[in-house]
């Protein structure tokens, strides 16, 4: 059965400021608990306006304090950005108030720009072979101490938390069968290696203490209306979001417009035109087949649901649609399981 999950950035709109989208996402959170989501994460971003989970473990013991079962996560710790001892704390932290729902997905990226993570790290000197190191480290804080382990986490140890690599690259996808550890792929923005990763992943899985068999999560974008108009509508928010991103011009979540892509540079055009590949826009009905189709052609485990819209209600309707898309697809599943 494929599980469906929530991704938040915590999204600040123009006209409103971080306190407002960190309510909303406590509110988003409740309501997608009540809906049977699996888990909820935030993911850790550094001094972009629009976003509001860059004290991603703090963002998380607000959202777990306000529900009861939904799983709730990072997604990710950008770890290069901390000292893993300091993580394993935070999370064993988590774990200790919340017991069994805290879930740590792990990335090597900076999570904002060079200038931003020179002020985080004081120092560039990390290199991309530090992150599998971190990770392991990260792991050994989390076990059960050893006899005669001088540095230990407190809280942190014994906790076990779950760990994911995340990732946009191969590089990700090799870290996580290595360490047999779930793996989730950034598809909802960086899909072109999409597939090539998940192949890797499946190939060079090593079965772990945490996980037997391969598990791979996607990112996927959903807005979901009553009609396939305001969908579209809708869905210019998030469209106008990435794109100022990628000018290097990042600012709070803009209001939904007309015609947005009639603005656009033919490049501009391309680049949303490929991250269509991981996105369904319009009704229920319209989501579930582009859905179905894209588990048909990538037999994801899990897609972690990205709904970036202006209109908080107007996305809690777009997350509740999405549920009912989960349902059914849920549904046939089991039935053909059962035949």
């Amino acid at each position: 059965m494929t599980n469906f999950s929530v991704l938040d950035l915590a999204p600040v709109n123009e006209g409103s400021e971080a306190k407002e989208a960190l309510q909303n996402s406590l509110n988003l959170a409740q309501q997608c608990e009540r809906w049977g989501y699996e888990r909820y994460w935030v993911a850790e971003h550094h001094n972009i306006p629009g976003i509001a989970s860059a004290a991603t473990s703090v963002v998380m013991g607000y959202l777990a304090a306000g529900t009861e079962k939904i799983r709730i996560g990072a997604g990710g710790i950008m770890l290069p950005n901390h000292a893993p001892l300091m993580i394993a704390e935070q999370f064993g932290t988590l774990a200790s108030i919340y017991g069994d729902r805290i879930d740590l997905g792990l990335g090597r990226a900076p999570g904002t720009d060079q200038l931003t993570m020179q002020a985080l790290r004081r120092s560039l000197t990390q290199e991309v072979g530090d992150f599998p190191r971190d990770v392991v480290e990260l792991q050994h804080y989390l076990k059960p101490p050893q006899e005669g382990q001088k540095v230990v986490a407190t809280p942190g140890a014994g906790t076990q938390v779950p760990l994911y690599i995340l990732g946009s690259s191969l590089f990700g996808a090799q870290l996580a069968a290595m360490l047999g550890l779930p793996f989730a792929f950034a598809s909802h923005f960086a899909p072109r290696a999409m597939m090539e990763a998940m192949e890797i992943y499946r190939n060079s899985f090593q079965p772990s203490e945490q996980l037997q068999h391969p598990h791979v999560i996607l990112g996927y974008n959903v807005c979901a209306a009553d009609t396939a108009e305001e969908a579209d509508f809708l869905r210019s928010s998030s469209l106008q979001s990435f794109v100022n991103l990628r000018r290097g011009t990042p600012g709070k979540l803009p209001p939904p417009v007309t015609d947005f892509g009639d603005t656009l540079t033919d490049l501009e055009q391309r680049m949303l035109k490929d991250m269509s590949r991981c996105a369904a826009v319009g009704t229920v009905d319209m989501v579930e087949a582009q859905i179905r189709d894209f588990l048909a052609e990538t037999g994801a485990d899990e897609l972690i649901i990205v709904c970036s819209i202006f209109d908080h209600q107007a996305r809690l309707k777009s997350y509740q649609l999405m549920s009912e898309v989960a349902k059914r697809i849920n549904a046939t599943e089991q039935q053909a399981a059962a035949t």
